[in-house]
């Protein structure tokens, strides 16, 4: 008994601390964006290349490149110009064809500041809080290739924060750029609803399922296009969703930091065979969460404690919960090195 109500009293207190990176507000519950975007039933309705398109529901993206590897230029430019946010969507077309749809597609919307001269945007929904992928870099010649999965409070209108300039995923992607070097390159992955504050969406796995479904089709789709395998680097709720993805995704590391757990016994039982790496700072609050699973309630072991068998990346030097990107840090150093498809100092098991 005394066992089962110190459970009780820690499943309480993660229901009341587990966030993502804005802190202490209270939560709100949230409804996963899922399925195929806007505009999926006029595409299957478009005869214009006598063939049926790839359905955007059940395609994988291996057909979808397959497809697009028959079609010519103007036929892909009239695709995406009658249906730029399936065509923006579409995992396994080619880069530079999304990257033109879903500048079509954010002109008109609250979003419109994600068509500005340079940006690149690979994935884009509107639906909800809104969705966004951007890259950093030149993500048709890289040679190396990392993507950023945040956690709670983010969506498309606050990818990028002035006021936490390396706790958001663009900000995330454009440190881990800088640091990396030109023949890396980042996609922030803000393509899953998250939590919004603390509450009960941040202490269950209802909406990381949701995102791992998306995060493994994305991975899939950059394979499908010819991309590097990349690196995922998953920030505190958001390596929940790197956890329940893992088995499914295409990736040769997955790092996580600021993690509550990957709702997973130990590094082993998520059935990957990427490299596994954990990061946690001694100033993170996210410390103070309590690595349980009862009843559906909190994500289970701590990945960056040495009994779950990832390799440690060192982050002495960073910054509370939201500064392990911070530019002069040990861990974005560490972080640049993985990107890059190397091992940092101190990083075996």
């Amino acid at each position: 008994m005394r066992r089962y109500g110190r459970t009780l009293v820690a499943v309480a207190l993660t229901t009341s601390v587990v966030a993502g990176t804005a802190g202490w507000a209270s939560g709100s519950a949230q409804r996963a964006v899922t399925g195929p975007p806007p505009g999926a039933d006029a595409w299957r309705a478009d005869t214009s290349l006598g063939r049926a398109l790839p359905d955007p529901a059940t395609a994988a993206p291996a057909e979808v490149a397959a497809f697009f590897a028959a079609t010519t230029p103007a036929e892909d430019r009239a695709l995406a110009r009658r249906h730029p946010l399936v065509v923006g969507n579409l995992d396994g077309a080619p880069v530079r064809l999304r990257y033109t749809a879903n500048a079509a597609a954010v002109r008109g919307t609250p979003f419109a500041h994600l068509a500005a001269d340079g940006r690149r945007v690979l994935a884009f929904d509107p639906r909800g809080r809104g969705q966004v992928a951007e890259v950093f870099g030149d993500l048709e010649r890289a040679r190396h290739l990392a993507v950023v999965v945040p956690g709670s409070d983010v969506d498309a209108g606050t990818a990028e924060r002035a006021s936490d300039p390396y706790g958001t995923p663009a900000g995330m992607a454009r440190a881990l750029r800088a640091a990396a070097g030109p023949d890396t390159a980042v996609v922030a992955w803000t393509g899953y609803t998250t939590p919004v504050g603390v509450g009960l969406d941040a202490a269950t796995g209802a909406l990381a399922e949701a995102g791992a479904e998306r995060l493994a089709r994305f991975t899939r789709g950059l394979a499908a296009a010819g991309a590097p395998r990349p690196a995922l680097f998953c920030h505190s709720y958001g390596s929940v969703v790197c956890g329940l993805a893992a088995r499914r995704t295409y990736a040769r590391d997955l790092v996580v930091l600021g993690s509550p757990g990957m709702r997973a016994e130990n590094a082993a039982a998520l059935g990957t065979d990427a490299r596994v790496w954990a990061a946690k700072d001694p100033s993170d609050w996210i410390a103070k969460v309590p690595n349980v699973r009862f009843a559906g309630l909190g994500h289970g072991n701590d990945p960056a404690a040495p009994a779950f068998g990832a390799r440690r990346v060192p982050a002495e030097r960073a910054e509370g919960h939201t500064g392990y990107f911070a530019p002069g840090t040990d861990s974005l150093a560490a972080f640049a090195t993985i990107a890059r498809d190397a091992v940092p100092a101190g990083g075996a098991r």
